[in-house]
Formats: C-alpha cells, structure tokens, sequence
C-alpha cells in the first residue's frame, strides 16, 4: 500500500527502525517535530505542516506499528511508550536534529509525555493536542492504579474484533458503526465535519499494521471483569496503564519546555467518559457485567492530564490550555484556523 502524499516523502532508516518520514519547511530552519496519532500516519499533519509559518522545518514520521513503517519492527509494550520515544529520538540524531518544537495528537501525545521525560535536552517545546492521558489508556482509577492487578480491560483484547477484521480485509465501505469509515466519521471528529482529504487519511488508517503482534497485539485471559487482559505486543497494549512505569516521570527530570494543551470540548476519544473505555461503556450497559463504579470507574482522562500538568508547573514548568467549542478529537483537523493561530501564537513566544 502506499500512502498518497501532498509533501516531501523519503525513506529513512536508524539503528532502531526504518520508516517513511514526511518533510515541509527550510531544512536549516527550527525544527518542528510531529507524532501522528493512533489509526492514522505521518500522513494526518500534512496540511498543518504546509501552513506551518517561514523559518521552520517540520518533520513527520510513521511510528513502528503504523502506516509505511518497517513492517517488521513490532512494538515491546512492557516498555510502555518507550520504542515510539526511542524511536523520534533516534530519527532526530539521524536527520542531525539535536533539539525540536514537539507536537503530538492522541496516541502521539502519549508517546510525547514519555519522549519527555526521556529526552528533555531534546524537547524546545511541546504541544499536545487531545493527547492520551499520561497514566495510560483504560481501565485504571483517577490516580492511575489500574482496576485490577492484571489490568483487565485494557490492551488488546479490549478492541472491538469486528473492527479488526473490516481492517485485515482493507474494507473502505460505511455499511455497520465499524467500518474504519465510520469510526473516524463519528469519533475521531465532530460530525458533520469530514476533512477535504478524507480518502487519503482513510488510505492511511487503514494502512495500520495488523495482528497479534502489531494491532491490536497479543492479549491473556483473565479472571478479572471483562475476561481479558494486555498481551506484551503491540501500541495498544503499550497504552496500557500497567505498562506506564513512571507516568509522571516528566515532573520530574527537571524539564522546563513550555507546553500548550490544545483540545475540542466533544471529544469522546480522550475525555472523562471516554466511548472506548470499558469503564465507560460498562456503566452505559453497552458491555454487560460491568462491576460497577467502585471496582472499575471510568477512567477520568482529562483530569488525570490536568493533575499531571498542575504537578509540571509547581515544578517549574510553564503550561498553556486551548479549549475549542463544537470540536471532536481531532483540533488541526476541524477547526484550522483557530488551531494555527493558537499553535504559532505559542511558538512565536517559545520558538
């Protein structure tokens, strides 16, 4: 499959991975790093990264896992985000980048929460858009323990499997709630909003590599509520909160890149009553045998990031918050103009 694009596409290997990198602006210009999101690719920065003002050079990767990466290369999800961090950071010694402005959305959010802690030296600034919270994806209590010891309820064996097949098969259709078409339509933005270039974006999420090693990744029974638990392989494992080994660890290191949280007030991706977290769904009635609020909460994601971000600035960090009115998940994709003036506001006081 390959991935239309409308930006320099190169091939690029390190001694960690090999992997389709995007690139817009003046290569001698600051250098501006984005992290694509989970079900999408490098492809989904694409129109931000044109617009992105004079004097930058911006740079976009397909993650392991994702898009036109090495196919070969899976994801260790008992290191939490660690290879995806690992990863950005030895793409940037590659490309001669020693240090970058951060941009990360959902997933890539996540990712960048660790890339921090790992690499704060490496880190101008960061900007996380509807970022996955720092304690991980499902199935944990406010203050991140997961629910149960095994984290039952998060991983791989939470995802829906029919999505999984319509993925396996490339199905580009909208007949059942879960054709990809559908998914990204519903959740992934505010409907009615569909981006311009909705075919391609389609072509890329569909691009995700799939399997019990890729996606949605390996998983394990469990006596636990609702009946599985994550495997060791694959991103969505990785989000697990049992695989977060520190997920303050970026209050910690001494980090002072300021940060700018940019999300959509309807999003029901990342949000404290998240539509794809069991926890959620489970006290909808959506997925019976739910044990209750006591046993298993919903997991409250935008609180989780704001006591994270609350605990940077008592550590000396700086922290900006954009809230946009009538948008879903995806702020760069909806509401461009307001993102970019938002965006290049903070990296004209940071830059």
């Amino acid at each position: 499959m390959t991935i239309p694009t409308i930006l320099d596409a190169r091939r690029v290997a390190t001694d960690r991975l090999e992997t389709r990198v995007l690139a817009a602006g003046d290569p001698g210009g600051t250098p501006v790093v984005f992290v694509h999101g989970n079900l999408s690719a490098a492809t989904w920065w694409e129109e931000t990264m044109a617009r992105m003002p004079e004097g930058t050079f911006c740079v976009a990767m397909d993650l392991r896992a994702y898009g036109e990466a090495d196919p070969t290369a899976k994801v260790d999800a008992t290191r939490g985000m660690r290879d995806f961090s690992d990863d950005i950071a030895a793409l940037m010694r590659e490309m001669g980048i020693a240090a970058a402005h951060m941009v990360g959305h959902s997933l890539g959010g996540a990712v960048l929460w660790q890339f921090l802690s790992d690499y704060p030296g490496m880190t101008l600034s960061l900007t996380q858009v509807a970022p996955g919270s720092p304690y991980g994806f499902g199935a944990c209590r406010p203050d991140g323990t997961p629910c149960f010891p095994d984290n039952a309820g998060s991983g791989g064996g939470a995802v829906n499997t029919d999505l999984i097949a319509l993925m396996q098969a490339g199905d580009r259709g909208d007949e059942t709630p879960n054709h990809m078409r559908n998914v990204l339509n519903t959740y992934v933005w505010k409907p009615p909003f569909v981006p311009e270039r909705i075919e391609d974006i389609l072509t890329s999420a569909l691009a995700q590599h799939v399997g019990d090693e890729d996606y949605p990744g390996d998983f394990r029974g469990s006596d636990n509520w609702p009946g599985v638990a994550p495997g060791k392989l694959g991103p969505i494992n990785a989000m697990a909160p049992i695989h977060q080994s520190d997920p303050l660890g970026f209050t910690k290191t001494g980090a002072r890149a300021p940060i700018l949280w940019i999300r959509g007030a309807d999003d029901p991706v990342v949000a404290d009553g998240s539509l794809f977290d069991l926890g959620t769904l489970g006290s909808l009635g959506a997925v019976p045998g739910w044990p209750g609020a006591e046993v298993f909460p919903p997991q409250p994601m935008i609180v989780q990031t704001e006591r994270a971000l609350k605990a940077y600035e008592a550590a000396g960090g700086t922290v900006e918050r954009v809230v946009f009115d009538d948008c879903g998940h995806s702020p760069y994709l909806e509401k461009p103009a307001a993102f970019d003036e938002a965006f290049h506001g903070f990296l004209a006081c940071y830059g």
